[in-house]
């Protein structure tokens, strides 16, 4: 994993997540153009989120059993079509076939993460997960500034058409600068990766992270599909193109994932991660003054950015410790609740932010963050909740510090011979040794 190698899988991370968010910064003027009230716009980008989903079950667990160098530039070539679908739809139910293709296919992202995690060496996987993950970052946050700067030259469309150019040129570079992968174990075959799937599900790590990740994104859904319609309106009526230019603010969160893998690295994830949904609470403080001061909106942008990717680097980082060999379903099934908790936040905040305006938003937001860290306490306090694997030992299926230490060591069945006598001989019997 050299930084060129990282570059270009986080490139492929950044291209395939901007094909769920891009709608956000244009969702009033896309929403026009495709006849979608203004108290559904959200399902715009709901809609990617679902097909997320799907893909999330039915797409990742290939990538334990395939090469995933290969599947990635697969999923890039049809997340391509999704976009060049939408950015050419003339009717509703085209555009939304396209968001909902894209979004599908879009989980190129978690075959991406794994792809990194199985390259790496068990001391560096936190960072290059971090490095890799930022990309995600970069596309979501990027994505806006891109996406209103096009919108105000050429409209929404262009935007789309370019992440089609950008897919298709990806997916030819993974095919000619990435190795492939050297992975001698594998699932016997599709129905039974599936079926490791519910297996995982009943982990109580799975859950505790997924929950987790779940609120997480849910209150980041909450600001970025709902903040461009105040943004949008009184006072102050920005441009897509202005309203863009925040997620520079929000750039601030690849830093936090770069830095998130480092402290994982360290044995530092529990900790770090109650910290930053401490964090993710108060930053909605300043959120909530948008109506008065775009400055301190700014503030709570960056805060609620750094937390988020922090939080999810960490999550990430421990869950793939625990099972290094199962790296593409563990995260897709992690990423199940990721993509429900963005779908939650992106269509409930339009609808409350119509109803109740940015301050019924903002209690929202806080809302899913408040219970977000209520999880974490929760784990925290339940034996075993809080440890992390210990520094350099992420590539163990399960470290000393993960175990109960409360659970006895199990020892042997006794039976009727001691266990330290010595086998029967022919000769004269041995002296017993005393216990």
């Amino acid at each position: 994993m050299n930084a060129w190698r990282r570059l270009l899988l986080a490139m492929v991370c950044g291209v395939a997540v901007a094909s769920i968010y891009a709608a956000q910064p244009v969702l009033e003027p896309m929403g026009h153009d495709l006849g979608v009230p203004a108290g559904l716009t959200g399902w715009i980008v709901a809609t990617g989120q679902c097909g997320y989903l799907v893909g999330l079950v039915l797409l990742v667990p290939l990538g334990d059993l395939v090469d995933r160098r290969r599947l990635i530039a697969v999923h890039l070539t049809v997340t391509a079509a999704g976009m060049f679908l939408t950015a050419t739809a003339s009717a509703t139910w085209a555009a939304f076939t396209g968001l909902a293709l894209a979004g599908l296919f879009a989980v190129v992202v978690q075959t991406t993460v794994a792809y990194a995690a199985s390259v790496s060496l068990p001391a560096e996987r936190g960072r290059n997960i971090g490095v890799v993950t930022s990309g995600v970052v970069i596309g979501i946050l990027g994505a806006r500034i891109v996406t209103g700067a096009l919108a105000d030259l050429w409209g929404w469309r262009s935007f789309y058409a370019l992440l089609a150019v950008l897919s298709l040129g990806l997916a030819a570079l993974v095919l000619a600068i990435l190795p492939a992968e050297e992975r001698p174990n594998r699932p016997a075959g599709y129905g039974q990766a599936l079926a490791s799937l519910g297996e995982l599900f009943r982990e109580r790590a799975l859950l505790t992270r997924g929950l987790i990740a779940f609120f997480l994104f849910a209150s980041f859904g909450a600001l970025w599909s709902g903040v461009s319609l105040p943004l949008a309106d009184n006072p102050w009526q920005l441009s897509e193109s202005h309203i863009g230019l925040f997620g520079i603010a929000g750039l601030a969160g690849a830093l936090g994932a770069a830095r998130a893998g480092r402290w994982a690295d360290a044995g530092r994830a529990s900790p770090v991660t109650g910290l930053a949904l401490a964090l993710l609470i108060l930053s909605w403080a300043a959120i909530a003054q948008l109506p008065w001061s775009l400055w301190l909106l700014i503030l709570g942008i960056v805060v609620l950015d750094f937390a988020v990717q922090v939080v999810h680097v960490s999550n990430q980082h421990r869950l793939i410790a625990a099972h290094p060999d199962r790296t593409s379903s563990l995260i897709g099934s992690y990423m199940v609740f990721y993509s429900l908790g963005s779908a939650l936040g992106a269509a409930a905040t339009t609808a409350v932010f119509t109803a109740h305006g940015w301050g019924g938003s903002s209690l929202l937001g806080a809302g899913f963050a408040g219970c977000a860290l209520a999880v974490w306490a929760i784990d925290r306090r339940l034996p075993s909740g809080g440890a992390d694997p210990a520094p350099g030992t992420a590539g163990t299926r399960r470290t000393h510090a993960e175990t109960n230490e409360h659970t006895p060591i199990e020892r042997p069945a006794k039976t009727s011979q001691p266990l330290d006598d010595p086998p029967p001989s022919p000769g004269p019997m041995p002296t017993r040794r005393t216990r």
